[in-house]
Formats: structure tokens, sequence, C-alpha cells
């Protein structure tokens, strides 16, 4: 008997400490950092070589990387995310798989 008793006041005390402990963690926690925050690098379309190119791009080899080069070259730089339509090979799916890695500025 006495173990049960002890067993029903043991168990509710080791869970409300444990909630509390969590909710310990969470206040001391820095305001606007989580553990899942993922930084995303940002590729300059006007500055960025073939290497940067081909590796931080999804669907972008080194053709498609000397493209984008070769359409800078000529044309002068980018002022939109957008002009990237304008190089051979690359198209709406691509833009937009590359879109929140990509700036002009």
């Amino acid at each position: 008997m006495l173990k049960k008793c002890l067993a029903a006041l043991i168990y509710p005390s080791l869970l409300a400490f444990s909630l509390n402990a969590s909710a310990a963690a969470e206040a001391t926690a820095v305001p606007g950092k989580t553990a899942h925050q993922v930084v995303i690098a940002q590729v300059n379309l006007n500055t960025a070589d073939v290497a940067t190119l081909e590796s931080e791009l999804v669907g972008i080899g080194q053709t498609k990387a000397q493209a984008i080069i070769d359409h800078r070259d000529a044309n002068g730089p980018f002022a939109s995310v957008d002009e990237l339509l304008e190089v051979k090979g690359i198209g709406p799916a691509t833009l937009e798989k590359n879109r929140d890695k990509l700036s002009v500025n």
C-alpha cells in the first residue's frame, strides 16, 4: 500500500518537474532564434562565377552557368531575377526552384 501511495505522489511530481523544466528552457531561448532556423545563401547573378552558380543552384550545371555569365557579359547586369528566363536553357521551373537563393544586388 505504501508503494502505491509513493508511486501516486512521485510520478505526477516527476511529470510536473519535467514540464516545468521544458517551459524554463523555452523561456530562456534567444528571441528570434530557433533550432530549426535555416539561412539561405544568396547568389548574386551579377557577380557570381561559374563555380558558384553550378554549386549553389538547383538544376544549373557548368553549361547553364556559363550561359548565365555569357548573357550577363553580352547584355549587362541583371536588373531582376526574372531576367534569368532570357538565358537559353533556363525555364520557369528552374527559376522557381532557385528564386529564394537569387539576388541581383
